[in-house]
């Protein structure tokens, strides 16, 4: 009882649902679902550890379903490659797993034929998944605990919403030599062995072929989805970009980022793994920093965002000073305007524009730099600010493989709304709010080899 009070009282643990586990009970079983790997994963190493100390098998159930919001073929397609992944690292750990799908994927159900002694699932902040959770915490008849794994600083010590990145920062450096440790990664003691009749889907069986999904987006060639395609891309990334990632970070059109936000997004991979390998690298000390602030303080920021602020889908996450500039100026004359079909479609005036907004299509992918010009390009050229803010999260959401995200909502709200920006100099439509121009922007990188790229790999994809 003393080592289960010890694992409970962990920062990264929440123990939604309080109680002693049941030990007549089969297993400990984790929830699988933000967190979608087998190893650098703080849930699973607790339900390991709980399941080590009261002498029971460990269960993973996984259950993807259609009808995640704004959640297309491209995002299921790259979820499924993962799979596998996850499969053969449960069993190197001595896991089982257990895969289901709609409209088998009822965890209450799955708890009925296992008996699990407790649950373990992963804290997520978005609305949805939060809503799961709450619906478990209530009907569940045995303890049932989550985990904050994909972060470095739990995300609950912040106990409230950060003004910006200055406010954040301090507090996540004084943490990080308590929380940016190597993982032990335990091994089940005893194996876990799946009752008489229990169902399981295949690990690399297609379980979208029958949903009712949007189809009109394909998935995309230039990701592969999985963890062992993550680890692939972070190895690459360290020897090759990272040690010039300061200098070249915010220019498009030599990729010399990561490029690991979808796999973050789907938990293929966690922020320890990948800050790890940054804190070891042999690379200059600007590059490393500043690569561990995109990682860390910017997104956990993003984070921390979406768990305090329950309108981060929508202008009403705007501050104060945003909402009354933006209020001043709703008034003015927009003289360019462009339907939300002519903007999905990159038909726009604007050659940069038009190259990121292909580039997020065709790829599923959209360079954080150029993410910051084309949300700003929707405020000028929607018919409200409110509604530029919901076209922003539509078009995010259906082609970015990292969409339905924190990364992205807080993208959006620092680009439309100042979300952890300052007032700037005041102007038509922005009023106060950050600007960005063609010309500014298509200064501070080679812009016309990016659009020649994009407009090149258009081409192409319309010619298959």
């Amino acid at each position: 009882m003393e080592e289960l009070l010890r694992i409970s009282s962990d920062a990264r643990v929440t123990v939604r649902r309080p109680g002693i586990p049941n030990i007549d009970g089969n297993c400990v079983l984790y929830w699988m679902q933000r967190s979608q790997r087998a190893f650098d994963n703080h849930a699973l190493d607790v339900a390991v550890n709980v399941a080590n100390a009261i002498r029971k098998p460990v269960a993973v159930f996984l259950a993807p379903i259609p009808y995640y919001p704004r959640a297309n073929w491209r995002h299921y397609a790259f979820l499924q490659q993962g799979i596998p992944d996850i499969a053969s690292g449960l069993r190197k750990r001595n896991v089982g797993f257990v895969l289901r799908t709609y409209p088998d994927h009822h965890l209450l159900k799955f708890c009925a034929e296992v008996c699990p002694c407790l649950v373990i699932g992963d804290e997520n902040p978005l609305r949805e998944p939060e809503h799961w959770r709450e619906v478990v915490q209530k009907r569940l008849r045995v303890p049932f605990w989550t985990v904050d794994s994909d972060v470095i600083v739990p995300t609950k010590l912040f106990e409230k919403e950060q003004f910006a990145a200055y406010t954040i920062r301090p507090r996540i450096r004084a943490r990080l030599q308590e929380f940016l440790k190597p993982l032990s990664n335990p091994s089940a003691e005893i194996p876990w062995s799946a009752p008489p009749g229990l169902r399981s889907l295949n690990p690399g069986s297609d379980l979208s072929a029958d949903w009712p999904l949007d189809r009109t987006v394909r998935p995309v060639g230039s990701f592969l989805g999985g963890s062992k395609e993550a680890i692939r891309l972070l190895r690459r990334f360290v020897a090759d970009r990272l040690p010039e990632y300061s200098v070249n970070r915010n220019h498009p059109e030599t990729n010399g980022t990561s490029k690991l936000s979808p796999y973050l997004h789907f938990g293929h991979i966690g922020p320890h793994t990948i800050a790890l390998a940054a804190v070891k690298a042999d690379v200059p000390e600007a590059s490393r920093a500043a690569f561990l602030e995109e990682l860390i303080v910017r997104r956990e920021l993003a984070i921390n965002f979406v768990r305090f602020n329950a309108n981060y889908e929508s202008i009403g996450s705007a501050p104060n000073w945003a909402g009354r500039t933006l209020a001043e100026h709703a008034g003015d004359q927009r003289p360019i305007r462009y339907s939300e079909a002519k903007l999905e479609a990159a038909e726009t005036h604007d050659p940069l524009w038009n190259a990121a907004q292909i580039q997020m299509v065709e790829t599923g992918w959209m360079h954080n730099y150029m993410r910051m010009y084309w949300a700003k390009k929707l405020l000028e050229w929607s018919p409200s600010a409110a509604e530029a803010y919901h076209r922003a999260v539509r078009l995010n959401d259906k082609y970015e493989l990292d969409g339905r995200d924190p990364n992205g909502y807080e993208g959006i709200a620092w680009a439309i709304v100042g979300k952890s920006d300052r007032a700037w100099f005041e102007r038509p439509i922005f009023g106060k709010i950050r600007y960005m121009s063609f010309e500014s922007t298509s200064r501070k990188f080679d812009s016309k080899r990016y659009i020649r790229e994009m407009q090149a790999l258009r081409s192409e994809r319309a010619e298959k």
